[in-house]
Parts: structure tokens; C-alpha cells; sequence
């Protein structure tokens, strides 16, 4: 569900999209000998060799075929892999026409492009989220010949809004963890609701920022495996609702001491049952990959720390102490 578009690629991308090993050349020669070792104009002429026998031209000639039916034939021209012309910050094609190209198509879509509130990790603006136009070129390349092309404006509406709640909730993590594991621990231990009220961040607090990111649709995380077998063997607990889709996002990490980190984030989006009005509903369930023991030390922090919130009873003590300050 997170497309987005970078305008261009930088020169040494694409020169490495379009050339990744150069081929070498197989027809060189050696350079000529040297004059100094040929004979001389002014000396005496050699007496020419006799000219050779039927026998041995016959063996001469079988011998130069022989090698040139034998000689190895130059290899041919190396075709790019399809990964090396993909975007490297979106592993989408490096460009998707923003035009009309399909004669299946019957309206005409809008061919403007939204920006979004997530920062370039390059430090150029935004991203861009794709148009109408560029989102039903895009499905069509990946297969999807059967979508309407009516429903793509409220498609890429629903997208849009999907991805600025992921990013928002990126954000939620990137605030309790990107000053340590210590800061991190004084925020979760408030609970869901008492992080909110704890936050004191001021003006010099740096946002993330997104440096690529990439589809995986076919591939369900293990804790989206791990309820998909809870379904199955407690199904009125678990319902059987495997993600729809699921994206890695890969987030600069900017702390106070002004180091910078990559984090890796998974995502997995979860359809609801829609709204009495008819209104569809998603679920995200945005958090740190566990590419070491800080992911899984702040996974268990803010996990366990609202768990043992609401469990201890500090929900209830807060409550009876902001009315014991009312009197």
C-alpha cells in the first residue's frame, strides 16, 4: 500500500542500472612489433623460400580450419537483471508514465500528485504519492488487468491516507526510542495514554525521516504467521485475518548527539469489517523489525510497559491523584 515515486535517480544509480558490468572487449590486438627489429631496406635480399609441397599445403589448409572452427565465439552481450532497473528507494520501475497508454482504460484520471508529510531521507522535500494516472499504469504492469479504472482516485485516497497513519506511528516509536533505551523506558512506563501526556519535546528534536522502502505482499512476518496459527487452533479467540499486504519501511534514526541510525520497520495492514455507514476499516500494526536486541528490547518495553500499567492499577492511582489535587 506505500507507493511512492522518486522524481529521479542520482547519476551513479542509473549508471549502474544501465551498465552494472561492463563487458570486455574481446577483439584487441597486440601493438605492432618494434621497427628497430625488422630488416633493414639495405641489406641483402634472402633468396625466396621454395614454394611448399601439395602435401604440406594440404595440411597447412586442414590446420587453419581446424582453429578457426574450434576458436571460441564471443560471449554474448550480458542483459540486465530486472531488480538492477528498479528504483533502489522503492524497488518499483525507476519510471511510471503519468499518461493515458492503455486502450482498456475508459475515463480519464487525474494526473496530479499529492504530497505527503514523510521526509525524503536525502533530504529533498517529501515524497510524492502517486497519481491516478501513475497508480492504474502501475497495477496494470503488476497484473491486476481487472481493476476499474473508476475506482482508482478512491484507491489511491485510501492508500494516501493509510501511509501517513504508518508514518505517524513510525514517528510514536522514533519518539520514545531515539534518545535510548532509558528515555524510552520513562515514557512506556506511563502506559499508551501516559506517554501521550509525558512527551516534553521541544524545537531542537529532529523528525525522521524515510530513506526507502519495499513491498512484500508474499511475504507475512512471523507475528503475523504466529495469529494466523492462533486462529487456527483458538478461532473464537483469533480471528483468521491474515494481512493484505505488508511493507519494510527503512527510517533514519536521528538522536540528540546528532549520530544518525537505520532502523528497519514492519508493517502489516489488516482490513476490519466496514462501518454501519459502509465505511471501510484498516488496522496497521507498525514496529521495529528485530534486526538485533534494541528492536527487542524497545518491543518489550513498550509492550510490557502498558500491560503492567493497566494491570498494577497506576491508571486508578493517577485518576484518584488528580482529584485529590481538584480539592
Amino acid at each position: 500500500m506505500g507507493w511512492f515515486w522518486a522524481d529521479a535517480l542520482p547519476a551513479r544509480a542509473t549508471a549502474q542500472a544501465t551498465a552494472p558490468h561492463p563487458i570486455p572487449t574481446n577483439g584487441a590486438e597486440p601493438p605492432p612489433g618494434c621497427p628497430m627489429h625488422k630488416s633493414s631496406a639495405t641489406a641483402a635480399p634472402s633468396s625466396p623460400p621454395p614454394p611448399p609441397s601439395a602435401s604440406q599445403s594440404f595440411t597447412q589448409a586442414a590446420t587453419s580450419t581446424t582453429q578457426s572452427s574450434t576458436a571460441p565465439s564471443p560471449p554474448p552481450p550480458e542483459t540486465p537483471s530486472y531488480i538492477s532497473i528498479l528504483n533502489p528507494l522503492n524497488y518499483m520501475p525507476a519510471s511510471i508514465a503519468n499518461t493515458r497508454e492503455h486502450e482498456d482504460q475508459t475515463v480519464n484520471l487525474p494526473l496530479s500528485r499529492e504530497p505527503s508529510t514523510i521526509p525524503r531521507g536525502d533530504g529533498e522535500g517529501t515524497w510524492q504519492y502517486p497519481s491516478p494516472q501513475q497508480m492504474y499504469n502501475a497495477l496494470l504492469r503488476k497484473g491486476y488487468t481487472d481493476t476499474p479504472a473508476e475506482h482508482v482516485e478512491e484507491m489511491v485516497a485510501v492508500h494516501n491516507f493509510l501511509n501517513e497513519g504508518a508514518w505517524n506511528e513510525v514517528k510514536e516509536w522514533e519518539r520514545r526510542f531515539s534518545g535510548g533505551l532509558a528515555k524510552g523506558w520513562e515514557a512506556c512506563r506511563r502506559g499508551e495514554g501516559g506517554a501521550q501526556t509525558w512527551w516534553r519535546g521541544g524545537d531542537d528534536e529532529e523528525e525522521p525521516s524515510l530513506l526507502r522502502f519495499m513491498g512484500r505482499p508474499g511475504d507475512m512476518t512471523p507475528k503475523a504467521r504466529m495469529l494466523a496459527f492462533m486462529a487456527k487452533v483458538y478461532p473464537s479467540q483469533f480471528p483468521n485475518n491474515p494481512p493484505f499486504d505488508r511493507h519494510d519501511w527503512f527510517v533514519e534514526r536521528r538522536t540528540r548527539a546528532g549520530e544518525k541510525r537505520e532502523v528497519r520497520y514492519v508493517i502489516d495492514y489488516y482490513s476490519g469489517p466496514p462501518e454501519p455507514t459502509g465505511e471501510p476499516v484498516f488496522y496497521l500494526d507498525v514496529r521495529p523489525a528485530v534486526d538485533g536486541p534494541t528492536a527487542a528490547v524497545e518491543r518489550a518495553m513498550r509492550w510490557g510497559g502498558d500491560v503492567w500499567y493497566r494491570a498494577s492499577g497506576a491508571s486508578v492511582r493517577e485518576e484518584l491523584a488528580k482529584r485529590e489535587q481538584r480539592r
